[in-house]
């Protein structure tokens, strides 16, 4: 199929409205946009890079957790959950009432990203392994009786209030099988000759048009993306998300998914997903860079502490992990009685390398300040 005489389906009229039917994907695709050339070339490169880089920075699965913290909030953020980073690092117990369910719904991604990411060392990628994160990113949420783990038996939509005022009808469910299992052949088909970041482009692009699921739909298809890199080899660590791409340009993402469906423009889709790659691997390597010079930093301070130097290694392991904690996470994670937690929460504190904003005086949170705000920016 080529992109320039591209034809992306048909509307079919159902009973008061029409819905949208995809063409299948699982074949050959070709251009003559030498542009996509030029932006294949740029983010391959970017993403070769950032897959190198992650090769050698050690311990690089202290970091990832934070990347992973930051999609899973930004993704979530895309679909009008209203959770911030600091918020998604507290314990539940600590989170306004009538925030907890953006919470719970921030920490179920988490939740589903880890568990798919663990999954693709014993399953390929596939609809099996994308079923199981749905179920468990709709667990105890909103959406937890829309059919969590399983793909939908009843029309969607995606905006507008009914099927009667929607911005856009996906396929009619007695189609999704069928388009569902064509995109996962496409996944994994050695007979055709198309580059992987142009596939996950089009996988992309497939996976939200179908709309496969009741709800969950948005973040399942941006979790795809790392998922299908992972898969294939491009990346051995799950050290790059869209998600925050999409997010800062939310308004060209949806008009360029939608061009493809009312225009066939898959060339306009496929530019703006290689700029995103290109650009997003780009930010994710220089913040590897500045860990890696923070860490510098941190690891000179600390050696002022003597005899405790190794506890406050481990707590700097600690908070690259999780950038905001008490004297009682040091204590529980370190096996550590209260005074020497508080020790080197105080030492932390007079480093300049935790911060204390609250002004609480029993349970008192400090901030890796310095680390956090590589994640923020």
């Amino acid at each position: 199929m080529k992109f320039e005489t591209f034809k992306a389906g048909q509307l079919r009229q159902r009973y008061q409205y029409k819905s949208f039917e995809p063409v299948l994907i699982n074949h050959e695709w070709f251009w003559e946009d030498p542009v996509i050339n030029t932006l294949l070339e740029s983010a391959n490169r970017a993403l070769g890079e950032l897959n190198a880089f992650s090769l050698i920075v050690p311990d690089i699965d202290l970091f990832i957790e934070m990347h992973v913290m930051k999609e899973a909030q930004t993704s979530s953020l895309i679909e009008g959950t209203q959770t911030s980073i600091d918020e998604a690092l507290m314990l539940e117990e600590q989170i306004n009432p009538e925030k907890r369910d953006d919470w719970r719904e921030v920490r179920n991604y988490i939740s589903a990203i880890n568990a798919a990411i663990t999954a693709l060392q014993e399953l390929p990628l596939s609809n099996r392994l994308l079923k199981q994160a749905h179920a468990i990113l709709m667990q105890g949420v909103r959406g937890e009786n829309k059919l969590p783990g399983e793909f939908r038996t009843s029309q969607n939509w995606i905006g507008g209030s009914s099927l009667m005022d929607a911005v856009f009808i996906p396929p009619q469910q007695d189609n999704v099988a069928e388009l569902m299992s064509d995109l996962e052949k496409f996944w994994h088909n050695q007979d055709i000759a198309v580059p992987h970041l142009v596939r996950i482009a089009i996988s992309h692009y497939q996976f939200e048009t179908i709309h496969p699921f009741l709800d969950g739909n948005g973040r399942i298809g941006r979790l795809l993306i790392p998922l299908y890199l992972m898969s294939h080899g491009l990346l051995v660590k799950p050290s790059l998300y869209l998600s925050d791409f999409f997010e800062r340009n939310r308004s060209s993402y949806y008009d360029a998914l939608m061009r493809v469906r009312t225009s066939n423009d898959l060339i306009h889709w496929v530019r703006f997903f290689l700029r995103g790659i290109a650009e997003t691997a780009s930010k994710a390597r220089d913040i590897f860079q500045q860990i890696l010079s923070l860490r510098t930093d941190v690891e000179q301070q600390i050696q002022s502490l003597g005899k405790r130097i190794p506890n406050a290694r481990l707590v700097l392991n600690l908070l690259y992990r999780q950038p905001k904690i008490s004297a009682l996470d040091i204590e529980n994670a370190l096996s550590v009685s209260t005074p020497t937690a508080n020790a080197l929460i105080r030492d932390f504190k007079d480093l300049g390398v935790l911060v204390e904003k609250t002004g609480q005086q029993r349970g008192r949170t400090y901030t890796f300040e310095r680390y956090l705000n590589l994640f923020l920016s």
